[in-house]
């Protein structure tokens, strides 16, 4: 699953006529690096969830077929579920087994194919070193484990591997995963691991410049 249906504040102006997965880096929009490399690791069906002008998403991504894939929307309302439930509301697309899910407004050279696995307990967690725009990070990392308190906190990349038991009991509605996940962590059911390659949150119009240059620069 791709989480595209954020309204991308920080990133206004370019996000009020376009929505912020469509936005273009070195000519081409940045949820389509996302597309291309999950169909690279082997993934052929995606889910891709929306809100904010999310028509534009539909139109230019379509059912997938010349990505290579074939994609189910989940259209939100506008203001969207946050991303706990976003991914609650697609369950039935994502079917029973586990599932990868992808945050659509970062960019990382991370091997989607890791993806292909299933997670040790309700959640796997992809964290990266914390950028200098989040320098408490997020989540401790010990012997494989994510816990949510202790030193030294790594960030998390919003790249994941879930359960569907995960969300088990919750609501219809809005709410955002990260309490959820820090359940998970207090009874054991939460793995993770480092990713030290590259990796950008790509929330604002200076790191998207940045990101720009980058690529660019390959």
């Amino acid at each position: 699953m791709l989480l595209a249906a954020g309204r991308g504040e920080r990133m206004r102006p370019l996000t009020d006529r376009v929505p912020k997965p469509l936005l273009r880096v070195a000519g081409k929009p940045l949820i389509q690096y996302h597309v291309e490399a999950l169909r690279a690791a082997g993934f052929r069906s995606l889910v891709i969830n929306h809100a904010h002008l999310g028509r534009q998403l539909v139109d230019f991504l379509g059912d997938g077929a010349r990505f290579g894939v074939h994609i189910d929307w989940s259209p939100e309302p506008e203001g969207a579920l946050d991303t706990g439930g976003g991914i609650r509301q697609a369950l039935p697309l994502l079917g029973d087994a586990p599932f990868a899910v992808v945050n659509a407004d970062i960019w990382s050279d991370y091997p989607r194919a890791q993806l292909r696995r299933e997670p040790d307990g309700l959640a796997h967690l992809v964290l990266v070193d914390n950028p200098p725009h989040h320098p408490r990070g997020d989540f401790r990392l010990a012997g494989g484990r994510v816990y949510p308190e202790g030193e030294p906190r790594l960030t998390f990349s919003g790249i994941g591997l879930y359960r569907p038991e995960l969300f088990s009991g919750t609501p219809a509605g809005a709410f955002p995963l990260a309490p959820l996940l820090r359940r998970a962590m207090e009874a054991g059911e939460v793995s993770g691991e480092h990713y030290r390659g590259r990796w950008m949150d790509v929330g604002t119009p200076q790191r998207l410049a940045q990101l720009e240059r980058l690529l660019t620069e390959e």
